[in-house]
């Protein structure tokens, strides 16, 4: 079978990718191991319920916003419903309960008027963020351009150079005193990563920007958007094969020129080789090296080597007989800090270390909008905070499910403290762990944003520009520009224009 494109993984990189190249006339071939698309971008049934697996919110879709121009360009707008969140989030913590607008403008006045000392960091702040989002699309991503324009960077792209390798803990130690202040910044670092100390200041900026200008929630759940990708794929000559493994990239002469897959459910099935002039990877990194043969296996182990990968993410979904509204709950997300972070360096150690008892948690309330995931007067929620493959290893069935309860109940006892008299009203819970993240996405330890978002793995240095195999591509939240919902519809879509 010979195809133009074959696509490893219906993540939402691979979707992006094999829907513009199959409306752009390519022969496509997709191949993914899960019964469904979307990777992280699905959703499940349980009882009456459509269980949202990954999406929270979604930033941007404003004119800046390089997502917006791929949505329309795959006609995305005309195909899903996309719902306006109410605020960005609320931050409790024992000092502060604060509501974030989702408009920059908005924000400013409003934490200028809570900290009026530290209205010129503020201000600072948000030009900083805005600035690097401007310039981040501008800059060249050819060799011969970056070359010729390197020496004019910092007149360029004077918020990229002023930041390129800082973190946002830095940063923000650098232009505010408030420790309460920086904490509420940085509520919802656990989007992109677990250090603010190691967050790259160039990605937070772009991702955080995005969403002071406007948040977003799609309309019976991400599903809805995999869902449409694929369709693009299958409706325009493509062909989709899901249960299936790839476990060989095929080589020939320097040059990917196919793949050799099965069946998932048995190992003696027999094995299928499918040809192509491109193969795009939308699996992670660290498993594509086991797919290739040994000369081309060595090069890349050799190039990922002393990368970090991302930590995971925990969510306990919860079915609610009566909605947390209804209860009195007036927010979309919240953040629960932990009683015992007083700065950003306790704040990394949170997030790494604290028990679920106390390890910042965010509540998401799915009542707040028609988000088209519960019946009539119920609802649907998750609990979610960063997690680690390694705190889930070495753990038998039994020991394993009884951990994984035990967590279920201390997050609960949380949820009913912010919210009295809620526990009365879950009739479904289920928790998802680190191990849950990597057995649905093959993703090592669950690492739900591929390589972690430093400052040397993040930004304009992101690993994926270059493979040692020529015609194999990346895209995914392992390749640029990084991970989340944004970063691999990006990646997706810059992969697709490589190939012509």
């Amino acid at each position: 079978m010979n195809y133009d494109v074959i696509i490893i993984g219906a993540g939402l990189g691979g979707l992006t990718a094999g829907a513009k190249l199959a409306r752009s006339g390519k022969k496509v071939l997709l191949v993914e191991q899960h019964n469904i698309p979307g990777g992280c971008a699905t959703t499940f049934k349980r009882k009456e319920f459509t269980v949202e697996v990954g999406l929270h919110e979604m930033d941007g879709l404003d004119d800046l916003d390089t997502k917006k121009a791929i949505f329309e360009n795959l006609d995305v707008f005309n195909n899903i419903e996309l719902i306006r969140l109410p605020e960005f989030y609320r931050f409790i913590s024992p000092n502060i309960d604060f509501v974030m607008p989702d408009d920059a403008e908005k924000a400013t006045a409003k934490l200028t008027k809570k900290f009026p000392r530290e209205e010129k960091g503020i201000k600072n702040y948000f030009k900083q963020i805005r600035g690097i989002r401007k310039e981040i699309p501008k800059l060249p991503r050819s060799k011969f351009w970056q070359t010729v324009l390197f020496p004019i960077y910092p007149l360029l792209f004077p918020f990229v150079v002023r930041n390129a390798k800082k973190s946002i803990g830095g940063f923000l130690d650098k232009i505010i005193k408030d420790d309460d202040l920086k904490l509420l910044l940085t509520a919802n670092l656990g989007y992109f990563h677990d250090d603010p100390y190691s967050m790259a200041m160039l990605y937070f900026a772009t991702a955080q920007d995005a969403y002071y200008a406007g948040s977003w929630y799609i309309k019976g759940g991400s599903q809805k958007l995999s869902d449409y990708l694929a369709s693009c794929i299958t409706n325009n000559g493509g062909e989709i094969v899901y249960r299936h493994l790839v476990e060989q990239i095929i080589v020939e002469d320097g040059k990917a020129t196919g793949v050799v897959y099965r069946k998932k459910s048995k190992k003696e099935t027999a094995h299928i080789t499918a040809k192509a002039a491109h193969i795009i990877a939308n699996n992670a990194v660290p498993l594509l090296s086991k797919m290739l043969p040994e000369e081309s296996s060595q090069k890349l182990e050799e190039q990922i080597k002393r990368l970090e990968n991302s930590c995971s993410v925990i969510t306990l979904y919860l079915g609610f007989s009566k909605s947390p509204k209804a209860l009195g709950n007036k927010y979309y997300s919240t953040f629960m800090a932990n009683p015992d972070v007083k700065n950003q360096i306790d704040f990394a150690e949170d997030l790494k270390h604290s028990g679920f008892d106390k390890r910042q948690l965010i509540f998401v309330d799915y009542s707040q909008i028609d988000s088209g995931l519960a019946p009539e007067g119920k609802a649907l929620g998750v609990l979610a905070t960063s997690d680690y493959g390694k705190d889930w290893e070495n753990l038998s069935r039994e020991e394993y499910k009884a951990k994984k309860e035990k967590v279920s109940q201390v997050l609960i006892a949380r949820l009913e403290k912010l919210i009295p008299g809620i526990t009365a009203h879950i009739e479904y819970y289920e928790l998802a762990t680190a191990k849950t993240v990597e057995r649905f996405t093959m993703n090592p330890g669950g690492a739900v944003y591929g390589f972690s978002q430093t400052p040397a793995q993040g930004g304009a240095n992101r690993f994926g520009t270059k493979l040692p195999i020529k015609n194999l591509h990346i895209a995914s939240a392992w390749g640029f520009p990084g991970g989340g919902f944004t970063g691999a519809i990006i990646s997706g879509f810059l992969t697709s224009l490589k190939i012509k």
